[in-house]
């Protein structure tokens, strides 16, 4: 096979290649290696590349691969996936992308040990912004992250290390997680399939409800198919977590290779109350024309907008900013935080405790607030960012507010759907006017990846956007 399309073949099929011994391990873990060192220079997505280590690992494998018999049952055997920076890794720092944290984690985090688990083969640790508070993955201790459609401006963050490095061919998936868009808004800006799944339905451990509830951990993905995977071997709530959701009927793979059949989906632009924003024509093109898409597939697609209130964003804001002044008030030196992240971190003290107890209190009915668009219909399909993603730099030396207001403004469709728990993703909708990909969000049932990924593989049937690199990464 081609180095370049293997790079881009995706983890389902580059697992499929292992077990059929018609690659090895160490074949595609030294391919990626190579593609890092030669162009993540000018990317900055992996903060630490463990190459040494990841070659042992893809030794390991093939030497599992070939004492199997019958053949192994790890899905993942030998294929190599990337870690965001706030994920434990045994061994290694999580530093949150700052230089205000120290000492290495004594154990993987537990979604880390379910990938190992399946055979998956560690390959690196993704950059971040500070304290992974910015759709934006730009910090003075590890320099700016860049998107590969245009290196002048941002993936997107603050999973930006891994959206960059799965756009570029550089690694088949990488782990994210997702406060309030931080998965989906570099999928959405870098052209892949990202999926915020039910809350619980991936361990945090060892965090305990970060963010007040709101963060989420999951994968970036060049297609469907390799979302369904990992949602597969990794799902499952663990007694630190909580009570998680029930299992699925049938196993993510199954439900996104399976048709959805003619589905009822409310679609609906508004911007929550309490955002300045408005949308791109390239954001608005892309959500139109997804509507005349899915029609042209047999869906009914009515007009709805969510009942947001006056209350969806501030319940947002209140477990952001007291989150944040929680991670700044763990770390070893907080002297060494960035201006602007000390002042968010004392703008979420300054929230009174009953404050926060009443925002989480409020959840359940702002949950059934919000989901009254979904007693009827299936599926809710918004715009995912309202405008491109920001130049390199261009938010860097601005103030807390200003910065706030200024994001709140690019991403108002993700936040809310953190507050009430349930699935969301990034679809891709083709490339705009200046040759960046555009997105749209879906949203679905409290419980329900399962329409999601099978309503996803059909639009990727219809836009198969894996076939589609970023020039200068082939």
């Amino acid at each position: 096979m081609d180095p370049v399309d293997l790079a881009y073949a995706g983890i389902a099929r580059q697992a499929q290649l292992i077990a059929d011994g018609e690659i090895s391990s160490r074949e595609l873990t030294e391919m990626y290696l190579r593609r890092i060192e030669r162009l993540d220079t000018e990317l900055n997505a992996f903060r630490i590349v463990l190459g040494e280590r990841a070659l042992m690992e893809a030794d390991q494998a093939d030497a599992r691969r070939r004492a199997a018999s019958p053949p192994t049952q790890r899905p993942l055997l030998g294929v190599p996936i990337a870690v965001k920076d706030d994920i434990d890794v045994a061994g290694e720092t999580t530093p949150y992308g700052t230089n205000a944290t120290e000492g290495a984690a004594r154990t993987d985090a537990e979604v880390v040990r379910r990938l190992r688990e399946a055979g998956a083969v560690i390959i690196g640790k993704t950059n971040v912004p500070e304290l992974t508070q910015w759709p934006f993955t730009e910090t003075g201790t590890y320099g700016a992250t860049r998107n590969p459609w245009d290196l002048q401006r941002a993936p997107g963050g603050s999973s930006g290390g891994s959206g960059a490095a799965v756009a570029a061919g550089l690694v088949g998936a990488a782990l994210g997680s997702d406060g309030a868009g931080s998965i989906r808004i570099p999928a959405a800006w870098c052209g892949l399939f990202g999926l915020k799944g039910q809350r619980s339905r991936i361990s945090m451990a060892p965090r305990q409800r970060p963010w007040y509830g709101l963060s989420v951990n999951g994968i970036l993905t060049r297609n469907v198919a390799d979302t369904a995977l990992f949602y597969d071997v990794a799902s499952g709530a663990i007694a630190s977590d909580g009570e998680g959701p029930p299992e699925p009927a049938t196993p993510f793979s199954q439900a996104a290779a399976t048709p959805p059949g003619r589905l009822k989906i409310a679609y609906s632009k508004r911007i929550p109350l309490g955002v300045i924003s408005s949308l791109s024509l390239d954001s608005k093109r892309a959500f139109e024309d997804t509507i005349e898409l899915l029609r042209s597939l047999g869906h009914e697609l009515v007009e709805r907008d969510p009942d947001y209130g006056a209350g969806a964003i501030p319940a947002v804001l209140v477990r952001y900013l007291r989150g944040i002044h929680s991670d700044a008030g763990a770390v070893a030196h907080p002297e060494r935080l960035e201006p602007r992240t000390r002042t968010m971190a004392r703008i979420g003290g300054a929230i009174p405790q009953q404050l926060l107890d009443r925002s989480l209190a409020g959840q359940a009915e702002l949950t059934r607030r919000l989901n009254g668009v979904l007693e009827d219909h299936d599926v809710l399909l918004t715009p995912a960012t309202a405008t491109p993603p920001p130049r390199i730099g261009q938010l860097q030396g601005r103030g807390a507010l200003w910065t706030i207001n200024a994001v709140a403004g690019m991403v108002p469709y993700y936040g809310v759907w953190n507050v009430t728990g349930q699935p969301a993703a990034s679809v891709p909708a083709g490339i705009g006017a200046e040759g960046l990909p555009q997105s749209v969000q879906i949203v679905g049932r409290v419980n329900d990846e399962a329409t999601l990924l099978s309503l996803a593989a059909q639009m990727e049937a219809e836009r198969p956007w894996a076939e589609q690199r970023p020039p200068g990464f082939a």
